[in-house]
């Protein structure tokens, strides 16, 4: 994780932790031990804290006590128990005018709770901007951690030249600024938020450094890493040439050094693809093929397949491409069915647990209807001569009470079972969606650019847990359903860089708060629009999404400039058949079975003489 204070393996002195009173447990050696951490592995800070929560094991003391929880929440941190760590560096009580364990504290717990890849809060920056005032006033020896938070929190929220600035605080306030971990972690940082703003200059002097810094240490991965964020920076300029000769400088010192990876030989083939020699490109595409096949046996990755493709179809050999694209559709297609075997698994488990509590209540009911009924019969029988009249009438209101009982039942199961199917509905469009991002994670991967694959990893995290949480929900807010919408459409736009745009728009302030939408009801046709409308378009895509109110309804209104529906690629028209046939019948059984009035219309713009499609869907205004 970004910033995350616990790096790259490096040996350290022993350091001996002395406890000089009962009031400071914690020593200038423990202080210095704990800012040391970041020159350390996370086994080796795993031994650290270790030894010292066994020395503090049988401390009675209120400051010990408050020791020990620091030392459990670092070990608990370090294991990735979030909630643990939180609990433990919580549970800690502040002993009188002890500032470092003041900011240890602070420091952990509001690490937590930006550690999540999503933006930053306003609260929380203030909160850590008020911290390191304080700290920065006090001189603390742990501003540092402040810097590092800010510039974690910046990077975050995409302010990225801020976030540039903390970092160089952070690097220059550090105990062990001269530490080649340190350098070499500040270098990389910096690298990467250049690239992220584009700034080439900046990329290629802050790899110099980091390739001069790993030269002096003999770091031979760091080396050969150099090599290939070079091989990056020409290729992103368009430099096809640079970019090949810098691939293969690469390749080969990591044959050299017998660190050789597919990644890097998919790299290399990429790069001689670019400069149309496509006999070496081919030629690599398969050595990446075969390493990976003895690296990781049974995990073939499809888009080096779909990389042989292209190559092929450039060299004019049809044949092989075609051959080259099935082995890709084959193993797209077994990860697909590998997600949703594991998605139908759990609703099944689910279902069946459901139906049995059912079974169990419904027994349980008859078992007292049917004892009710008995005495009923008992009281009719003794009182029968005296009161025929009475019991006659009395029966027939309770018949018709039973009567009554039976239908709420029946129409509260029914309820029951629409839910269960509209959450089955949404769980066929998650694996899609989940699978798609995944791949997109996996290009990025496979390009070897390290720092953007965090930078995707990070966001695509945050999204995910929003589509899982909200695929529980039966409803969720409007705001809630377009920010989704924006991070996915993010998400995209950085795996299709200049592919598009999108404009979001509303009428009628619709974005009041506490209008409800089904979640991920508009996400399969922005999909389509991307994946089918944009793609082999020889101009710019322009994706729009309108929301409105018109007579009590929510109007959405999706639409494209791509390319519609081709009858010549029915695998499109096929896709969005399915959208289409999901969406319907969610809306059959979310409002239609409700009696509500819920729709939606497709339309190919080609039949106005325009290019594009056009989604309408229109459901009941609902508000919490």
């Amino acid at each position: 994780m970004l910033f995350l204070a616990f790096s790259c393996t490096q040996k350290e002195k022993n350091s001996t932790a002395v406890a000089k009173n009962q009031h400071n447990i914690l020593s200038e050696d423990d202080l210095s031990t704990i800012i040391a951490f970041d020159t350390l592995s996370t086994a080796a800070t795993l031994k650290k804290v270790d030894e010292k929560l066994a020395s503090l094991q049988n401390t009675k003391n209120e400051d010990g006590e408050a020791y020990y929880n620091y030392f459990a929440g670092i070990k608990f941190h370090l294991e990735k128990k979030r909630d643990s760590a939180k609990i433990m560096f919580e549970s800690i009580v502040l002993p009188k005018d002890n500032q470092d364990l003041f900011f240890l504290k602070n420091i952990s717990l509001l690490n937590l709770s930006i550690n999540n890849g999503v933006a930053v809060e306003s609260e929380i920056m203030d909160r850590i901007h008020q911290l390191t005032e304080t700290a920065e006033t006090q001189k603390s020896k742990l501003t540092y951690k402040l810097y590092d938070l800010l510039a974690k929190a910046y990077y975050q929220n995409h302010d990225d030249k801020t976030s540039l600035q903390y970092v160089e605080k952070y690097y220059a306030n550090h105990p062990f600024k001269n530490h080649p971990i340190i350098v070499q972690r500040y270098y990389d940082i910096s690298f990467m938020l250049a690239s992220r703003m584009s700034n080439y200059e900046k990329m290629l002097a802050y790899n110099a450094k980091a390739r001069k810094l790993a030269l002096s240490i003999k770091d031979s991965l760091a080396i050969a890493r150099t090599y290939d964020n070079e091989a990056q920076i020409y290729g992103r300029q368009l430099d096809y040439v640079k970019a090949l000769t810098y691939s293969k400088i690469h390749t080969n010192y990591l044959l050299k050094t017998d660190n050789i990876n597919d990644v890097a030989y998919y790299n290399l083939a990429i790069s001689f693809q670019k400069n149309k020699k496509v006999d070496s490109a081919i030629y690599y595409y398969k050595q990446a093929i075969a390493l990976n096949q003895k690296l990781a046996p049974g995990k073939p990755k499809y888009f080096y397949y779909t990389g042989l493709m292209d190559a092929y179809k450039l060299q004019g050999n049809y044949k092989l491409a075609l051959a080259s694209s099935e082995e890709a559709n084959a193993i797209q297609l077994k990860t697909i069915k590998e997600i949703e075997a594991v998605k139908v698994a759990e609703i099944k488990e689910k279902y069946e647990a459901e139906k049995k509590d059912k079974n169990i209540v419904a027994l349980q009911s008859r078992n007292k209807l049917s004892e009710k009924v008995i005495e009923q019969q008992k009281v009719t029988m003794i009182l029968s001569s005296l009161v025929f009249l009475a019991v006659i009438t009395f029966l027939y209101f309770s018949y018709r009470q039973r009567q009554l009982k039976q239908k709420n039942k029946l129409l509260n199961l029914e309820n029951k079972r629409l839910n269960m199917e509209q959450k089955l509905l949404q769980v066929q469009l998650n694996p899609h969606f989940i699978f798609n991002s995944i791949a997109n994670l996996q290009s990025l991967a496979s390009a070897g650019n390290t720092k953007d694959t965090v930078r995707y990893l990070n966001v695509f995290s945050g999204l995910l847990r929003n589509i899982l949480e909200q695929s529980r929900k039966d409803f969720i807010t409007l705001e809630e359903e377009v920010a989704t919408l924006e991070n996915y459409l993010k998400l995209q736009q950085m795996r299709y860089k200049d592919l598009f745009d999108y404009k979001i728009t509303t009428a009628n302030t619709v974005y009041l708060p506490g209008i409800l939408i089904p979640p991920m009801l508009i996400q399969p046709f922005v999909e389509n629009a991307i994946e089918h409308g944009f793609r082999n378009i020889d101009y710019k895509g322009l994706l729009t999404l309108n929301f409105s109110v018109e007579n009590e309804q929510l109007i959405i209104v999706v639409d494209d400039n791509g390319k519609g529906i081709e009858i010549k690629n029915p695998n499109d028209q096929k896709k969005q058949s399915l959208a289409g046939v999901i969406l319907k019948e969610r809306l059959d059984v979310i409002f239609n079975s409700q009696g509500q009035n819920a729709k939606y219309e497709q339309t190919d713009k080609k039949q106005l003489g325009n290019h594009g499609y056009v989604v309408r869907i229109s459901i009941p205004e609902l508000k919490d």
